[in-house]
């Protein structure tokens, strides 16, 4: 494992849905409710479907210095395709966006620790 952690989100939205498939992805769609949205390093899904077409996968890699966010964002993507793919899902090109968590500004409770009032 690298010493610096990427959150990737590959997101698209479902196109040419036959009846059946929504049928299926409605069904499925409370374990990809977005209040159980993750990074994972297998990628977790997340959609509501009987709002709107789109979706989002989050995917959690890790590589050694900033040059390595670019192929991770690159599997993260591929991916996601497979799985839409293999499912026979129709779907809009995806876009990748990539965050280095290490160049992230802290959060409010790492300012207040590094400054040593708890």
């Amino acid at each position: 494992m690298g010493s610096r952690v990427f959150r990737i989100t590959v997101r698209g939205s479902f196109a040419g849905l036959t009846a059946e498939q929504r049928a299926e992805l409605l069904a499925d769609a409370p374990r990809h409710d977005v209040l159980f949205a993750a990074f994972t390093p297998e990628g977790h899904l997340s959609y509501d479907l009987a709002a709107r077409p789109f979706f989002t996968f989050r995917f959690q890699d890790s590589g050694d210095d900033e040059a390595d966010v670019l192929p991770a964002s690159q599997q993260a993507e591929a991916a996601a395709k497979a799985w839409l793919d293999s499912r026979g899902y129709g779907h809009t090109p995806l876009t990748a966006h990539a965050e280095d968590l290490s160049l992230a500004p802290p959060g409010k409770r790492q300012r207040r620790a590094a400054r040593g009032s708890g």
